[in-house]
């Protein structure tokens, strides 16, 4: 049984990011960006496709695809 994208959203453990932001230049659709500590936040989680495209870009294992609950 194939997995369903809408049981998953995209997480950020702000602590291990060091922003260098490589996650947002690899994002195909630019729902990432940086907050006011100058850390990876999602801008616009609607329009992201989950891709793992950030996950799979981030050095630090700072972003992933988990799940909502």
């Amino acid at each position: 049984m194939a997995d369903n994208k809408d049981n998953f959203e995209i997480k950020i453990n702000e602590a291990w990011c060091k922003g260098c932001g490589i996650c947002i230049a690899f994002c195909p659709k630019k729902v990432l960006g940086f907050n006011e500590n100058g850390k990876v936040s999602m801008l616009d989680r609607e329009h992201c496709i989950k891709c793992r495209m950030c996950e799979m870009r981030c050095p630090d294992f700072a972003i992933f695809l988990g799940g909502k609950e």
